[in-house]
């Protein structure tokens, strides 16, 4: 069976993602009710009966409002560091089986190994992931206000990145939002804007990535056509023609990505 991957809905009101391979049954966050889970899987034809885990990010509530019911009803065990487990235990005044990692360590789930790093984001410890499958590796890199050289070091390997190009920062500077969340979001630990995930893209970029999600786009801060095309428009200044870049959205899934057959092109950077 192909390792397949699946973006379940990703901005800012909801996050997960969906990895399965032939060992493990993988979230990585669960920002929506076990409801909306378990209708979005169906369209897969999955259930989220027999998760290995939940792979969590960061305690933030679009990346963790449907770990209470999730866990409690199906004890599904979490994976995250120890400051995010208090944080999210004292969020949803619950208990969780959680297995902790330190930030910056690997562990295996099944057949995957995931590599953790820390990323810049305003919550307790933030992480991105690198997940290392028997057919490829897939990168998280959302929710971090500026694209540190560790957090790019660590996904320069993957054949698949989900990378967050969350706002335009013309819109975000004339929207209607408070001044107080405008420089928050703009801020060394808010989130990427579209000309920043373009940077991020052409630093990182290799042979190797052959998928690229845009994630955690703002509704209200930009548009998916405007973040497809800085994107694209980058790809090809730099000769990137390799790369499929696809958006993610809030409210439907994303067709199942298999990795199977991700081989690098002979192309170099």
């Amino acid at each position: 069976m192909p390792v397949q991957l699946t973006i379940l809905g990703s901005g800012s009101s909801g996050n997960c993602a969906y990895l399965e391979t032939n060992e493990a049954r993988l979230l990585i966050d669960a920002g929506f009710s076990l409801r909306q889970i378990r209708q979005r899987l169906a369209t897969i034809g999955r259930a989220p009966e027999g998760l290995s885990g939940v792979l969590v990010t960061h305690e933030h509530s679009d990346h963790i409002s449907g770990l209470a019911t999730l866990c409690s009803k199906l004890n599904v065990p979490i994976y995250c560091n120890r400051d995010t487990k208090e944080q999210i235990e004292w969020q949803l005044e619950t208990r969780f089986d959680c297995r902790i990692f330190a930030t910056g360590a690997s562990f295996e789930v099944g057949d995957v190994i995931v590599d953790t790093f820390s990323i810049p984001h305003d919550a307790s410890d933030p992480v991105g992931f690198l997940l290392r499958t028997p057919q490829g590796q897939i990168g998280f890199l959302t929710d971090l206000g500026h694209a540190t050289k560790l957090a790019l070091q660590r996904v320069r390997t993957a054949n698949v990145l989900v990378l967050e190009s969350n706002h335009d920062l013309k819109m975000l500077q004339e929207s209607s939002r408070p001044w107080s969340l405008k420089q928050r979001i703009a801020g060394r630990h808010g989130h990427l804007s579209n000309a920043d995930a373009a940077d991020a893209a052409q630093e990182i970029m290799s042979a190797e990535l052959r998928h690229l999600y845009l994630g955690h786009l703002s509704r209200e801060c930009n548009l998916p056509q405007l973040a497809r095309d800085v994107m694209c428009q980058r790809l090809q200044k730099i000769g990137a023609h390799h790369v499929t870049v696809e958006l993610t959205a809030q409210d439907v899934p994303c067709p199942t990505l298999p990795l199977a057959g991700l081989q690098p092109q002979p192309t170099l950077f």
